[in-house]
C-alpha cells in the first residue's frame, strides 16, 4: 500500500495535475520554512561551522535518486589522481542509528547504509557516517588525520556544515512540475541562476533545468559474478557477453533504486532482453525477490552490497557496473573552488 502510494504521489510530481494542487496549500507552508531557515543561517543567527579543510557538498535539489551517489564516486576518483586525500561523509539512509560511525569495506548495509557502503568499496577512501554532518566530518578527520578534503554525500540542505563548493545534480526529471514538497518533488526552490560557490551537473543526457552547467556521460562498464565483485573483480565485458550467450532470455533484472528504469534502459541499450524487478529504493533484500530456481539475475552495485553470495542458492547473481565520466570542463572548475594549499602536507 505505502508502495503504491509512493509512486502515486511521483507520477503526481511530473505535472500539476489534480493531486499536486491539493498538495500545493501545504508546500507554501514548506516553502516559507525553507526561507526562514535559510534566512537564519545567512544572517549568522545560526551558525555555520567549518571543520578545518574544503568540504564538497554533493546533493540534488529534487526527491528521489538524481545520480548524486555516482558522482560522489567519481569525484573522490578525480580527487585521488589529483593528489587529494579525499574523505566521504553521510547521513546513511536506512541505518539503525543516527550515531556517528566509520565504515569499512566489511561493515553491514544495515549500519553503514547501501550508498556509503557502496562508495566505500568503490573508492577505498575514509567514509563516516552521521546524522549530524559537522560531527561526522570532524571524527572522520580525528581517526584520518590525512584527509584533505571532505565530501558529502547529500548535505545539501543541512546548512550548518561550512562548504567550499556545492554541487547541485539533477537527472531527466529536471525539477518534475517546480512546486516544493509535498505538491512537488523539490526541497527547496530552483534558483534563478547557478548560486555561487555552486557547480551544476546535469546526469541526463540534457540540460533539464534553466541553469548552465555539465552533462556526465553514464554507460554499463560490464559485469562480474557476485562473488568476484565482492572480493574487488574488475567489471567486464567481456563476462556480458558469456551472460548473453549462457542465460536464457529474458534475464530478471532487480533494482532497488529510486529511478529503476535508468538501470534497466542501460541494460536494454547493451541489447539485453530483460524482465524487469523494480524494488523500493534502499530494499533490504531480506528475503529474495525472485523465485529460488531463477537461473541468472542482474543486479546494481548498491544492490550487491546487501546481498550475501551464501544466500541465493543456484541462481548466478551479476552485478552491473556503472561507468559515470565526468567531464573535464567540470574536473576543472571543481579543482579551481579547492586552495592549492587544500592538498595534504600544504595544509
Amino acid at each position: 500500500m505505502a508502495r503504491d502510494w509512493s509512486r502515486r504521489l511521483q507520477r503526481a510530481w511530473l505535472t500539476r495535475g489534480p493531486l499536486a494542487l491539493v498538495l500545493w496549500p501545504l508546500s507554501l507552508l514548506f516553502g516559507a520554512v525553507v526561507r526562514v531557515r535559510r534566512a537564519l543561517y545567512a544572517s549568522g543567527r545560526l551558525p555555520v561551522e567549518n571543520v578545518g579543510v574544503p568540504v564538497i557538498i554533493v546533493g540534488n535539489l529534487i526527491v528521489g535518486g538524481a545520480g548524486k551517489t555516482p558522482t560522489v564516486i567519481a569525484i573522490v576518483q578525480m580527487l585521488q589522481r589529483r593528489g587529494f586525500t579525499p574523505g566521504v561523509v553521510s547521513r546513511g539512509y536506512g541505518r539503525r542509528d543516527d550515531s556517528v560511525q566509520a565504515v569499512d569495506d566489511d561493515t553491514p548495509a544495515a549500519q553503514a547504509g547501501d550508498e556509503p557502503l557502496l562508495i566505500r568499496r568503490r573508492t577505498k577512501a575514509p567514509v563516516a557516517v552521521g546524522r549530524d554532518r559537522v560531527a561526522t566530518a570532524e571524527f572522520l578527520l580525528s581517526v584520518d588525520p590525512e584527509i584533505d578534503v571532505i565530501v558529502c554525500d547529500d548535505g545539501l540542505q543541512h546548512h550548518r556544515l561550512g562548504r567550499t563548493l556545492q554541487v547541485l545534480v539533477f537527472d531527466e526529471r529536471g525539477v518534475g512540475n517546480g512546486w516544493l514538497l509535498p505538491a512537488g518533488p523539490l526541497r527547496e526552490p530552483l534558483p534563478k541562476r547557478t548560486p555561487p560557490h555552486s557547480l551544476v551537473l546535469y546526469n541526463a543526457k540534457r540540460r533539464t533545468t534553466r541553469l548552465k552547467g555539465d552533462l556526465a556521460a553514464r554507460s554499463l562498464a560490464g559485469i562480474a559474478l557476485l562473488n568476484d565483485w565482492r572480493r574487488g573483480a574488475a567489471p567486464s565485458l567481456a563476462a556480458l557477453a558469456v551472460m548473453q550467450r549462457e542465460a536464457h532470455p529474458p534475464i530478471l533484472a532487480a533494482a532497488g533504486m529510486a529511478q529503476p528504469q535508468r538501470f534497466f534502459a542501460m541494460l536494454r541499450d547493451r541489447g539485453l532482453s530483460i524482465e524487469k524487478c523494480p524494488l523500493p529504493d534502499h530494499h533490504d533484500f531480506k528475503t529474495l525477490p525472485w523465485p529460488a530456481d531463477t537461473p541468472d539475475v542482474l543486479v546494481t552495485e548498491k544492490d550487491a552490497v546487501k546481498l550475501d553470495p551464501a544466500r541465493v542458492g543456484s541462481t548466478r547473481v551479476w552485478v552491473a557496473t556503472l561507468d559515470f565520466t565526468l567531464p573535464a570542463s567540470f574536473e576543472a572548475a571543481l579543482l579551481a573552488h579547492l586552495p592549492p594549499s587544500a592538498r595534504r602536507g600544504t595544509r
